[in-house]
């Protein structure tokens, strides 16, 4: 174990980096911030989430996964108190919920307006992260 190591920031590629920093910003409420010279959010544990326009045509991945596809390299695990009346601030936002649903009633699987997944998933009891 390396002393002190913490994540300093993660970023997420995007075709609209505006876009997706707006839908975050607007669902979880988080402050909007210029961090390394890309627009970002900064989450309420300080957390830095760069938004990054890429530079090749970006590639939403396919949920669930299929061979030869683009594939999901990463998604966001929201801890929500209820699920049932989380779910819809995201769709109005432009979210979908997606059709394959692998959590049974502890998470709901989201697609994002760019086509990336991301999950609303019940908070455990106790703490278990």
């Amino acid at each position: 174990m390396i002393p002190n190591l913490t994540i300093g920031d993660l970023t997420i590629d995007c075709a609209n980096a505006e876009l997706s920093r707006d839908f975050y910003a607007d669902f979880m409420g988080w402050e909007k911030i210029t961090a390394f010279n890309n627009i970002a959010l900064r989450t309420d544990n300080g957390l830095t989430i760069l938004f990054s326009s890429i530079d090749v045509p970006y590639v939403a991945p396919i949920w669930p996964e299929k061979p030869n596809k683009q594939q999901k390299q990463m998604h966001l695990d929201f801890l929500v108190d209820d699920i049932s009346s989380t779910v819809e601030k995201p769709i109005t936002l432009g979210a979908t919920r997606a059709n394959a649903q692998y959590g049974g009633d502890e998470c709901v699987t989201m697609v994002d307006p760019e086509g990336r997944p991301f999950c609303l998933c019940k908070r455990p009891e106790t703490n278990a992260f």
